[in-house]
């Protein structure tokens, strides 16, 4: 069973978006993706819309920027985001990448981050995606792969029962690993591959990390045997770490185009 973004779900993952590491991530995205002026650009997966707004600044207001999102708690939140003045318009829709309500080669770029993990068909994902994107346009997808993760605790067993429950809210935890593959195949060209560690040393709750575990937490509670009482010991464990808490995680971001 992947992870059912309703509302409190959702809150909670626009929290971790507005945490430093996150805008850091954003921050890297806009820069690989280069977006110019008068663009059009399809967020895919879209989540509360922080990224869409941002390209829609950076596009400006010859351009247009769409999401798309299955989750009805994300557009509410991205729908209500506001927009700056002189940004594109952005819109959004409920959508999965497996079937995206455009027409072929209307977009400029495509952007996915976090999403495919949570996908079933990969290939017929990423063939979806070459079919709205332009020839020679740009695509950016960002995963992760949770076997890279570093996570201090008290007690290593409890943290390795809680990681290995967690990665059943994927359907593939390990993505990245075969990502570069699944693009060629698909008929992209990759340009670049790289890593965006998210590394946060000392407990706080305003981290991505600190804004994780109410998330791990609410999913992995009664699921292969953890309790309410395991994992709340789980989380308070890691909050009273202070300075000995560390965390480090990898995103794996593949830059890539279509042919033409």
């Amino acid at each position: 069973m992947t992870l059912h973004f309703d509302e409190a779900a959702a809150r909670r993952v626009e929290t971790s978006y507005l945490t430093s590491d996150v805008v850091e991530q954003r921050r890297q995205v806009l820069a690989a993706l280069a977006v110019q002026a008068g663009e059009s650009v399809l967020d895919i997966g879209s989540g509360p819309g922080l990224l869409a707004v941002e390209m829609a600044v950076a596009v400006g207001p010859a351009g247009r920027v769409v999401g798309t999102d299955i989750s009805d708690s994300m557009l509410s939140l991205a729908a209500a985001r506001s927009i700056p003045a002189g940004a594109a318009p952005v819109s959004f829709h409920h959508a999965g990448v497996d079937h995206l309500p455009f027409p072929d080669v209307g977009f400029d770029v495509a952007v996915s981050t976090q999403v495919l993990e949570y996908v079933e068909d990969i290939p017929a994902a990423l063939t979806e995606m070459r079919r709205v994107v332009r020839p020679g346009g740009r695509v950016l997808i960002l995963d992760t792969d949770w076997d890279s993760i570093v996570w201090h605790s008290s007690n290593a067993a409890r943290m390795k029962r809680v990681l290995a429950v967690w990665d059943e809210h994927l359907v593939d935890p390990h993505l990245p690993r075969t990502l570069a593959g699944s693009l060629s195949r698909a008929g992209f060209l990759v340009d670049r591959a790289w890593t965006l560690p998210l590394f946060n040393t000392g407990y706080a709750e305003d981290t991505y990390s600190g804004g994780l575990i109410p998330t791990i937490a609410a999913f992995v509670t009664g699921r292969g045997g953890l309790s309410a009482v395991e994992v709340e010991a789980w989380a308070a464990d890691l909050r009273t770490l202070g300075p000995a808490y560390f965390f480090s995680l990898n995103r794996y971001l593949f830059l890539a185009r279509t042919p033409g």
